[in-house]
Parts: C-alpha cells; sequence; structure tokens
C-alpha cells in the first residue's frame, strides 16, 4: 500500500511529541523552574493554563499516534492537522532559528504528504 511506510514515521513523531507535551505539561502545572526565572505571564494566560493547554495537546497526539499504528482514521486525520500546524508554527519560527525551522518544516511537511496519499493504489 502506498504510504505505509510514511504513516509509520508519522506515528512514531507523533507519539514522541505526545510525550514531550505531557512532560511539559507536567512541568508547567507544577510550577516547574525550567520554563521561566522572573515570571509566569503567557499569552494564554499563566504557566498553569499552558501547561493544562500543552498536556492536553500532548494526550491528543498520543491517542493519534496509537491510532495510526492501529490503522484508524482518528489518527490520520490529527496527524494531518498537527503536520500542519507544526509547519505553520515552523514558519512563524524562522526569524529566531532558521535552519532548525526550515528542517522541521520540511519534515512536517513529509508526514502531512504522507498521511494525505496513505491508502491509493500505486501508479505503475
Amino acid at each position: 500500500m502506498r504510504g505505509a511506510g510514511r504513516v509509520v514515521f508519522a506515528a512514531v513523531l507523533l507519539l514522541i511529541a505526545g510525550t514531550l507535551n505531557v512532560i511539559y505539561g507536567i512541568g508547567a502545572i507544577s510550577d516547574a523552574n525550567f520554563y521561566t526565572s522572573n515570571g509566569t505571564h503567557y499569552v494564554f494566560g499563566d504557566l498553569h493554563t499552558w501547561g493544562w493547554i500543552t498536556l492536553i495537546l500532548g494526550v491528543i497526539q498520543l491517542t493519534a499516534g496509537f491510532s495510526l499504528f492501529g490503522g484508524g482514521a482518528y489518527g490520520r486525520v490529527i496527524g494531518i492537522i498537527a503536520a500542519s500546524l507544526g509547519a505553520l508554527g515552523a514558519l512563524l519560527a524562522i526569524g529566531t532559528v532558521p535552519f532548525w525551522s526550515l528542517g522541521v518544516f520540511a519534515i512536517c511537511l513529509w508526514v502531512a504528504h504522507g498521511l494525505i496519499i496513505y491508502g491509493e493504489p500505486e501508479q505503475v
């Protein structure tokens, strides 16, 4: 089946990102000192709000990764959305870390493309 390898790659990336976001979310909720040393005010409120958003996003990413391994459509849809948001985020960060952002942008586009073409018949 076309794109099966990319789906496994996307599932692994979703599981890694989900695990990291769960860890970061728990760290933000518990007031860990690795986030900020002088303040806890963010765009979405305080550090606890940001932590809950990150934790929920991580859980969604983890369920999408496991769903992709199981062949579910939920993981495919969430994977496409996550890859698209990751690509947009990488473009927004291109001024601060240009080479890293371009690399993340390319990987996100590759993952989204792989999830979109998954299941199409092979063309000879």
